[in-house]
């Protein structure tokens, strides 16, 4: 519990110099001092005075203790003049993440809003250091991209206290099952359902599917999937899909080799979780002396530009991308303009890009 004081640490402080009237290089209290106050490890409070020193709200002298560097009056006045929101995103440098930012960084930049930008790396601790940054730094809205949404979350009772500051949330992609909050995204289970689909559609009906298990998009995929196989009377579907961690998408190609090399004998076609992991499934099908179409068709999720520069261009289905930032950002501007108004959920539909990598048998 102690992690989660760590923020109203950092804003017990700045009320504490600013009812104190203190002034730049007044005396702060030492770490034993906060520690007795709040109850709680020395650890806790140092993550607080890293944050506050990360602002030049104190300095810390090695030897002669703490002091104060800046006066909450000028922080205030910094704040109320510049707006800005926090960013989570799990990824950013490649695949349809920078195309999500710039649809946000848009509405932002038109609204005036200063945008402040984390990467998790899907990692949970990632995310609960990001959250507490933020906040410490007085965002006045996040936009979230949940980190292993489909998992247990460490970081419910840091989103509760969040709730309780009426600060305003919007994910993206996915959300955590129990987080109260709205979202946007694809319809997931429906992408999965229309790639399963269009494999019927083209004659095959050995078809095998490789998914996220930590992600709730992965889940919803292998819905539509399983959906699909069922209405086509498609019984051993379950026995025909491998489940991966994102975190080990890398290494799948390796550590399960003889298991997808027996998948695609039995298999004339795949559905794979996302463009990403189906073009690593084309590398590993060129490696391996598989040809695509002809002995395997692919089919990938999200229509990323990498879809259209490998060897074999990738029949897909499309994410909204730009426009899922664009609606976040809406979002998110409509919670702050109306805070007690309710803000309904944007999912949008997807939509079949056919090309390559998928033959009609």
């Amino acid at each position: 519990m102690d992690g989660y004081k760590y923020m109203t640490i950092v804003e017990w402080s700045k009320n504490y110099i600013s009812s104190k009237n203190l002034h730049p290089n007044d005396r702060f209290l030492s770490e034993n001092e906060l520690c007795s106050i709040h109850g709680v490890s020395r650890q806790t409070v140092r993550q607080a005075l890293k944050c506050l020193e990360s602002e030049d709200i104190i300095c810390r002298v090695r030897g002669s203790g703490t002091f104060v560097k800046k006066s909450t009056a000028t922080i205030a006045e910094k704040n109320s003049a510049v707006r800005n929101v926090g960013v989570i995103s799990t990824y950013f440098s490649d695949y349809i993440f920078p195309q999500i930012v710039t649809g946000i960084e848009g509405v932002l930049n038109k609204a005036g809003i200063a945008m402040q930008m984390a990467i998790t790396h899907n990692q949970v601790l990632e995310e609960s250091e990001a959250l507490k940054t933020m906040i410490a730094n007085g965002v006045q809205g996040l936009i979230i991209e949940p980190s292993k949404s489909a998992l247990p979350n460490p970081n419910t009772e840091l989103y509760q206290e969040i709730k309780k500051r009426n600060l305003p949330i919007v994910f993206f992609n996915a959300k955590y099952p129990w987080a109260d909050f709205p979202y946007t995204a694809m319809n997931d289970e429906l992408a999965g359902k229309v790639a399963t689909d269009y494999l019927f559609e083209c004659g095959h009906t050995r078809i095998s599917g490789i998914f996220a298990l930590d992600d709730i998009q992965g889940h919803k995929r292998y819905s539509g999937f399983m959906k699909s196989c069922i209405e086509h009377n498609i019984r051993s579907a379950e026995k025909d899909v491998l489940w991966f961690a994102t975190g080990d998408k890398s290494e799948l190609f390796h550590f399960a080799r003889k298991k997808l090399l027996a998948l695609l004998s039995e298999s004339t076609a795949v559905v794979c979780y996302n463009d990403e992991l189906a073009i690593k499934l084309l590398r590993f099908c060129r490696e391996n002396n598989i040809n695509v179409p002809n002995d395997v068709s692919v089919i990938g999720i999200d229509d990323s530009k990498i879809s259209v520069l490998c060897d074999v261009a990738l029949t897909t289905v499309r994410h909204p991308h730009q426009l899922l930032g664009i609606t976040a950002a809406e979002m998110l501007l409509q919670q702050m303009e109306y805070p007690h108004q309710n803000v309904e959920d944007v999912i949008y539909m997807p939509e079949l890009k056919i090309r390559e990598s998928v033959k009609r048998i």
